[in-house]
């Protein structure tokens, strides 16, 4: 059977010192409950002892809610040997287990703490015991271990044989730094399994390498206990290996090995949440969370989907809560096309579906981002434009809009053949492009329909930049009727708009 590995999600701690990022009490206290209720994480670390009223307030709130639900052996908090000041601080809001930050290399406790190896560890050592005395109970940071197994690893062996004789939980062993490969990784946590078979050993990788997931893999297969994770992969500098890539990585490589209670589905939800919270932006290609990790964009993988799936993986969007979509640009493609209108339940004739990719194709090229939701309007503008014979066409235009002038418009328009040009000033750019239109039109001995209203919008649900739709009325003596342009600009959108009206009226 796969043994079970202990998830400690320190989102609210190590995340927190995330650049810029700071959590309200009521921001810590719900994402503290998301963390132990949606997602089932074996543990939260969720501040550091003494460091503002804020933190206080926040470990109180946590703890208190955490007490009446049965969590609060799984809440847990960094401290610090201080002759048992953190500890004080800790009974006042209620937690009951520490994380204490020691020295896990020679070089950060003789440079920092200027103190023997001997004095370190009595320090401790008052510490633990206090804790004993106060009912907490303490896991134990050796913090730069990683250096630590580099540069000094007897001095690390002599610290773990000094931590077998206290009563300690759990030995945390950090690549502070985030310097570790994966074959060194694999090699340290080995040796120290091997020699420590009854310790209970987390590891808590930094991703200053972009090798946080890739060591934690490693170390899960040297026999780790327990792994520190955060969401979004926050945390100081690079930050830290990011939950939702190591689950998933347990649950598809290590699944005959080992296993976690977190909940998959959740992921994705809590990301995003805690997204808006911190204000900490997910990229758009993180993988399991980002927004465009479940986006097929070339023509030929929506084919191939369209053909046995040929370019799905293991990674299902639907284990994460989401969707696959297919993204809509210059290299989609029929094949994304399609997809986009099955999910929208249309269907188009062969000659059509070629129309509306070659102007979806078009707005890529102006590096336009078109999405579903866009997708009955160009479809709409593009079989409409082919309802009527193109008699007239706006050939050009130059639109003008300068400070303390008005705007002011030349344009040609080509009519049975025939290229005229004006120019003229209006309210605006539209109103001086209508009124060098009308001087064409006069010249003709023509008039043209009265303009009687004007709307703008987007698509609705649309989150795209490429398309607003400009819907104009206008109004003769026998009819009244109604004309639409799509475009990214809204004026240029109101011309094409105009130059369908010239056709219908002619």
């Amino acid at each position: 059977m796969a043994r079970k590995i202990e998830i400690m999600d320190t989102t609210l701690r190590d995340g927190e010192q995330t650049s810029g990022v700071s959590f309200t009490v009521s921001e810590k206290l719900t994402i503290a409950r998301l963390l132990l209720d949606e997602l089932n994480i074996d543990r939260i670390e969720i501040a550091s002892a003494r460091v503002s009223k804020g933190e206080f307030e926040a470990v109180e709130a946590i703890t208190q809610w955490a007490g009446e639900q049965g969590y609060l052996d799984r809440v847990e908090v960094l401290t610090f040997v201080d002759g048992g000041s953190s500890i004080d601080w800790m009974k006042k809001t209620g937690a009951r287990v520490q994380n204490l930050l020691t020295k896990g290399s020679l070089n950060h406790l003789t440079h920092q703490l200027k103190k023997t190896p001997e004095q370190h560890f009595s320090a401790i050592g008052e510490v633990i015991d206090l804790a004993v005395q106060a009912g907490i109970q303490t896991n134990v940071y050796l913090e730069d271990w990683s250096n630590g197994m580099r540069h000094s690893k007897d001095y690390v062996f002599e610290f773990l044989d000094f931590l077998t004789t206290q009563p300690v939980q759990r030995i945390l062993l950090p690549d502070t730094l985030g310097v570790l490969t994966p074959g060194e990784t694999q090699a340290f946590f080995s040796e120290i399994s091997e020699k420590y078979p009854t310790l209970h050993l987390d590891f808590h990788a930094h991703n200053d390498y972009d090798l946080g997931v890739a060591n934690v893999m490693e170390a899960i297969s040297a026999g780790a206990h327990g792994l520190h994770l955060t969401i979004n992969g926050m945390g100081e500098r690079a930050g830290n290996a990011p939950l939702a890539s190591v689950v998933a990585v347990i649950n598809d490589f290590f699944k005959d090995q080992v296993c976690t209670s977190v909940k998959e589905s959740s992921l994705y939800s809590v990301s995003k949440l805690i997204e808006a919270f911190s204000g900490f932006r997910i990229p758009a290609n993180k993988p399991i969370v980002g927004e465009n990790v479940f986006t097929q964009t070339a023509g030929i993988h929506a084919d191939g989907d369209n053909k046995n799936n040929l370019y799905f993986n293991d990674l299902m969007p639907e284990r994460f809560g989401r969707k696959r979509k297919y993204a809509l640009g210059k290299t989609s493609g029929k094949a994304n096309i399609e997809k986009n209108l099955q999910e929208l339940g249309l269907t188009l004739k062969e000659e059509d579906l070629k129309k509306v990719t070659q102007r979806i194709i078009e707005l890529g090229d102006k590096k336009e981002l078109v999405t579903r939701e866009d997708l009955p309007y160009i479809i709409s503008d593009v079989l409409h434009s082919g309802a009527y014979q193109e008699r007239i066409t706006v050939e050009s235009y130059v639109l003008t809009h300068s400070k303390g002038l008005k705007p002011s418009t030349t344009v040609a328009v080509k009519i049975d053949g025939e290229l005229m040009q004006e120019h003229a000033q209006g309210d605006g750019q539209f109103d001086a492009f209508m009124n060098a239109l009308k001087k064409i039109y006069q010249r003709k001995g023509m008039a043209l329909p009265k303009l009687i209203d004007y709307a703008v919008r987007i698509p609705p649900g649309s989150t795209s930049d490429a398309l607003c739709e400009t819907i104009i009325t206008w109004e003769t003596a026998e009819k009244t009727f109604i004309t639409r342009g799509l475009d990214s600009d809204q004026t240029v959108s109101a011309i094409k708009a105009t130059q369908k009206m010239l056709n219908i009226y002619y």
